[in-house]
């Protein structure tokens, strides 16, 4: 994943599809009462645990007008001001104002609104996510605090985006207010119909957590992986290790959003980067489905994690269940 780059248009993948027998669903682990829903009068908090935001970037005042909308006020602390190197702020600063912002109860929802790299040195400079429900909101580089809010037991970390088309938006608002959304529709790859938690993010992120407690046990989950600037030999590479290391055992079903690269990531001869992700990923035996709209790029729609969900290969439909 490419610093600062963080909505790089996704390349469709094409192929066929497989079918192979349904398997038994596996008994998923409980998902959690959700944070109370946002209503009129939401205070909304903006933080950038990692990258600082380019002053000139529009998003905030797009943000604030988007929550002014909904009837919610979106908070800008001073630590949105601070710069150190790529960073915003130290990672004591960094730290101190993700603590204040989970911990203040006039605070109703997070907004990462910075992501690039930095989210995992919060985590390393001693950030505790604490078990209560907490509406935090972030993709890319923030995968990193809404896995280990997932694994810490806490609900209501949502894998969105802020900045996309007013559907996307929506989307969003509708799973902050407890309201149902459309399922996602992606292409069929490997049959079976599975149910289990979500578990939502960018590859490499999450491959970085590695060895950590910030990697959710995965399960019985449905695994819904998004990744950009990754040449197709170093995606060989990540999910090679997730294979040996017997992470991607007992696994319910993988989902696939957008995998994006440059051109001349692939020669003549290569793999492409759909071969390389089926021909890791299918011999596990799970339902599997490709093309998601989720992930760098547009439309990127918003995942829960922790939600129960239904993965259908033969449809290749990602249902949310009711809670």
């Amino acid at each position: 994943m490419r610093r600062r780059r963080l909505l790089q248009a996704g390349l469709a993948l094409a192929g066929g599809s497989w079918v192979v027998a349904s398997a038994a669903p596996p008994t998923a682990q409980p998902a959690g009462v959700q944070p109370a829903p946002l209503r009129r009068g939401s205070r909304i908090a903006a933080l950038a645990p990692g990258t600082w935001l380019d002053p000139a970037d529009p998003l905030l005042d797009q943000l604030s007008q988007r929550c002014a909308t909904e009837g919610w006020q979106l908070l800008r602390p001073p630590s949105l001001s601070q710069r150190w190197r790529w960073f915003a702020g130290s990672d004591r600063q960094r730290l101190g104002a993700l603590q204040q912002a989970w911990l203040d109860p006039r605070v109703d929802a997070l907004f990462y609104v910075g992501a690039g790299w930095g989210s995992a040195r919060v985590l390393e400079a001693g950030f505790t996510v604490p078990a209560s429900p907490r509406w935090c909101v972030g993709f890319s580089d923030c995968s990193a605090l809404l896995l280990a809010q997932w694994a810490a037991g806490s609900v209501g970390g949502v894998h969105g985006w802020f900045g996309g088309d007013v559907a996307a938006w929506q989307r969003l608002v509708a799973l902050l207010q407890h309201q149902p959304v459309p399922s996602l529709q992606g292409t069929p790859v490997q049959g079976g119909t599975v149910r289990g938690p979500l578990v939502v993010s960018n590859l490499t992120i999450a491959t970085s957590l590695i060895g950590t407690p910030w990697l959710p046990p995965l399960q019985g989950a449905i695994l819904v992986l998004e990744d950009t600037g990754e040449a197709p030999y170093r995606i060989d590479r990540q999910l090679t290790q997730w294979r040996s290391s017997g992470l991607l055992d007992g696994l319910a079903g993988i989902g696939l959003g957008r995998f994006s690269w440059a051109e001349d990531d692939v020669l003549l001869g290569d793999f492409t980067m759909e071969e390389i992700l089926i021909e890791r990923l299918a011999p596990l035996g799970v339902p599997l489905v490709r093309d998601l709209p989720v992930g760098h790029g547009r439309p990127n729609l918003a995942l829960p994690l922790g939600r129960l969900a239904e993965l259908d290969g033969r449809s290749g439909q990602l249902r949310l269940l009711s809670t």
